[in-house]
């Protein structure tokens, strides 16, 4: 018959891959012959090969697979020309930005679901787990989409046209956007046992996979229960975007709930990432440490010499001295970065000035970063700093007496100092150079996911550093939030403490300490380039306020740090400059200067359409049911 040609057609699309049995080998799967359905699910390896083909089509938000996904936000600056430069050029976010809408994924799902569970010569076991991982996928897909879209159509089985002629059967209206998180969540509870507490499994489904996905959809709804308020606008009478106040407790008990039953071992044992004594390259460490990393739960992973490996460090490796020649394309900025606290739990700018409003001058590059976070550089490549055992060459020029700089236009530029008879180098190989690509723009580099392996950097090797999706540091602040919430600060101080403490906050904050600015700025330099920023800001609804479209000054950059409605709309730099006057006892001592390029016209403005991203105009004309976006008009 037709309709079983097309369906066997969409199955035997997944089954393009065989051999693996375990997860060290499950990205090494070479092309085969296409199978038949019965033959895609007579056999465990072969049902392994069709799930690694839905587990790759997973969907990311900032992932390293795609550097640009991180060049956004006014967390860095895109040391690429061209239309990628548009970033910093625009004046809001298109409505269809971060959207998804992938039925056929949900279609190919629900047919492997039901295919697998029809299977008769399946050992019952290996069905079981199979039919969770496949559960596991289709309800992160569906948190995905509920995150950007509000209440999809929550479709559980493959839809089959009967070629009648009236498709309307195949018609499903929008879900309740708090019908799709309760599914999500169910979806959890129905599953966790069925997968093992398998610390060491990260890259396919595991109990602690399937509590992570949970704990962060519960507190996602529970935020948009509680906050909503805020944004009355921002609703559907129908309950497709929007969800009752009403409800928000009984999400933050969900969420509270999950992330215990992994902090008290129920899903294995994992804890924070503490291997280094260097705190920065302690952190640092957690992304790119695959040897019994405790920290990871569920990731995205690679592997060299099997053909899945990507060049996030190609792009983002330091220009001077490169494995190949480029690198350097995210430059963090001194809007990110000055939001690493000092050691004292305070916030404050960098010392760039003293009280009079004079340079402050320093031996060394990096001691005008000391006595903060040790987030900060791990995180960021700060100038002065080490990668690979190369010294990152970053900084601007020369300051003479008179104030006038002495730069250049190349990087590692030389030129003649006054009173010098020979030329000297005059601005880093690594830059800062205004709109020189490759080069650190604002003053940073991007450390984070940078693999330090040889060859890491090649094109001819690549990385196989993973891309991680749930990690118990944010499983810690989650739960911070759902008990903070909760009326429990004591509570949420203490699993607060633990993450800050493994980054030299030493001083416990306690439970007077705790508010929602402070949660918010935690996972700020927690979880930066991790996928949170966009989500967690619509979730509290306090998008709009922090990217309001207006332009920033430096007093603007510099003031009310650490609070929650602090204007974010524009990447600053920091420069560092070494003085040039000889006989002055700052001769050859670094000074600094804020700077934003020139580059930077744009202003970033999230409109209240851009709470729930667009639905195509096709996808509505072909089925009426669905109804339109709030606020897009």
């Amino acid at each position: 018959m037709k309709l079983k040609i097309i369906s066997f057609s969409i199955m035997a699309l997944l089954a393009v891959m065989i051999g693996c049995k375990s997860e060290r080998d499950f990205l090494d799967i070479g092309p085969t012959n296409v199978f038949s359905n019965e033959q895609a699910f007579s056999d465990t390896n072969l049902v392994v090969s069709v799930l690694a083909n839905l587990y790759n089509r997973q969907l990311d938000f900032s992932t390293i697979k795609n550097w640009e996904t991180m060049a956004d936000f006014s967390e860095t600056f895109p040391s690429q020309n061209g239309t990628i430069q548009d970033i910093v050029k625009r004046n809001d976010w298109g409505y269809g930005t971060w959207s998804t809408w992938d039925y056929a994924y949900i279609r190919e799902l629900n047919l492997f679901l039901q295919r697998c569970e029809a299977a008769p010569q399946l050992p019952e076991g290996a069905k079981k787990k199979y039919m969770a991982e496949g559960r596991f996928l289709r309800a992160n897909y569906y948190f995905e989409m509920v995150k950007r879209m509000g209440g999809v159509p929550l479709i559980l089985e493959p839809m089959v046209y009967d070629f009648k002629g009236d498709p309307t059967y195949l018609q499903h209206a929008r879900a309740k956007e708090s019908d799709i998180y309760d599914f999500v969540i169910s979806e959890a509870d129905a599953i966790k046992m069925d997968l093992k507490a398998d610390v060491n499994n990260k890259s396919r489904a595991s109990r602690g996979s399937v509590l992570a996905m949970k704990c962060r959809a519960a507190l996602y709804a529970g935020s948009i229960a509680k906050y909503g308020g805020i944004t009355p606008q921002v609703s559907l009478p129908g309950g497709e975007v929007g969800i009752p106040a009403s409800k928000a407790n009984d999400y933050y008990n969900k969420a509270l709930a999950a992330a215990t039953e992994i902090m008290n071992g129920s899903a294995g044992a994992y804890a924070l990432y503490a291997k280094k004594p260097d705190l920065a390259d302690n952190f640092a460490s957690v992304f790119y440490d695959k040897d019994l990393n405790p920290e990871t739960i569920f990731v995205e992973d690679f592997r060299l010499k099997s053909g899945k490996v990507h060049g996030f460090s190609i792009s983002n490796q330091p220009r001077f001295g490169a494995e190949e020649e480029e690198g350097g394309r995210l430059n963090p900025s001194l809007n990110l970065v000055q939001s690493f606290e000092l050691l004292d739990n305070t916030f404050a700018p960098l010392p760039v000035k003293d009280g009079s409003g004079n340079p402050i001058f320093y031996t060394d590059q990096v001691d005008i970063f000391a006595g903060r976070d040790a987030r900060l550089a791990g995180t960021v490549m700060l100038p002065g700093t080490l990668f690979k055992e190369r010294r990152v060459d970053i900084w601007a020029g020369y300051q003479l007496a008179n104030g006038s700089i002495i730069s250049g236009d190349e990087r590692g530029q030389q030129k003649t100092l006054p009173g010098g008879t020979a030329p000297v180098q005059v601005v880093g190989f690594d830059g800062p150079i205004n709109g020189k690509e490759h080069t650190a723009q604002t003053g940073f580099y991007l450390r984070k996911y940078l693999d330090p392996k040889p060859g890491s950097g090649s094109r001819g090797t690549g990385s196989d550093l993973p891309f991680i999706r749930y990690r118990y540091a944010e499983v810690l602040l989650n739960a911070a939030e759902a008990a903070f919430e909760l009326n429990q600060p004591a509570v949420a101080a203490g699993y607060m403490n633990q993450v800050r403490a493994r980054a030299g906050l030493v001083t416990p904050l306690d439970a007077g300490d705790i508010t929602l600015a402070r949660i918010m700025h935690e996972r700020r330099v927690e979880l930066s380039f991790e996928g949170h920023i966009v989500f967690d800001q619509k979730r509290w609804r306090n998008a709009h306020v922090i990217w309001d479209g207006q332009a920033m000054s430096e007093a603007d950059l510099l003031a009310n740090i650490g609070a929650p409605d602090k204007r974010n709309t524009q990447p600053f730099g920091l420069w560092s400059y070494k003085l040039h006057d000889p006989g002055n006892p700052n001769h050859g001592k670094w000074l600094f200067k804020v700077v934003k390029s020139p580059l930077v016209t744009g202003s970033n403005r999230f409109r209240m359409g851009n709470y729930y991203s667009f639905i195509d105009d096709n996808i509505r004309s072909n089925n009426p049911k669905i109804v339109r976006q709030p606020n897009q008009d």
